[in-house]
């Protein structure tokens, strides 16, 4: 958190429950106050261990079953990878739209090929237009990143290239980039 990363999402689709559960109540410990958690996949873990939020997919439970469970105060964010999702998105009680993979990666198989800044355009245009932030995630790099936001994204979600190095300094990095880049 001291690198300035305002969201940590806790993504592990490898590790049984008792372990994620584990992961989150330690996350939520030595982030509060500095930083959002927000767990993915799993709102029965977002909500014992007090995480901020959950960000739920195509294929997790729906997010209007999520925010029942979680309340009005915790953020629910959606996956979608193409127009008609997004479209549906507008739709469900959530406070983002992920959509992606932006780009091509390796860290997960969605399913959909990359969508490319286009996508993320036609996504932001018709999110804002209810209020809603985007958050772009796939594929997105330190050198890549500031043409995602260019494109209308109000986050990028960062995983395989902020463990290249020291995932802090890595961190840093980005939003380094991000800030000059945006502002130059």
């Amino acid at each position: 958190m001291s690198a300035g990363v305002q969201w940590l999402q806790l993504r592990a689709k490898a590790s049984d429950a008792r372990s994620f559960l584990e992961l989150a109540r330690l996350a939520v410990a030595r982030t509060r106050g500095r930083a959002l958690v927000i767990v993915n996949d799993r709102v029965d873990i977002a909500q014992i261990a007090g995480a901020d939020g959950v960000h739920v997919g195509q294929d997790d439970l729906a997010p209007d079953a999520a925010r029942q469970l979680l309340g009005p105060d915790a953020i629910v964010g959606f996956s979608t990878h193409d127009v008609p999702q997004v479209d549906a998105a507008l739709t469900m009680p959530i406070d983002y739209v992920a959509i992606g993979p932006v780009f091509g990666t390796a860290t997960k198989d969605t399913g959909y090929a990359a969508v490319g800044l286009e996508m993320v355009a036609a996504a932001a245009t018709r999110a804002h237009s209810r209020g809603l932030a985007v958050v772009a995630i796939g594929g997105i790099t330190v050198d890549n990143a500031a043409s995602v936001l260019a494109a209308g994204a109000d986050s990028v979600c960062v995983i395989s290239d902020l463990l290249r190095d020291e995932p802090g300094a890595r961190a840093a990095a980005l939003l380094q980039a991000v800030n000059i880049r945006a502002s130059g």
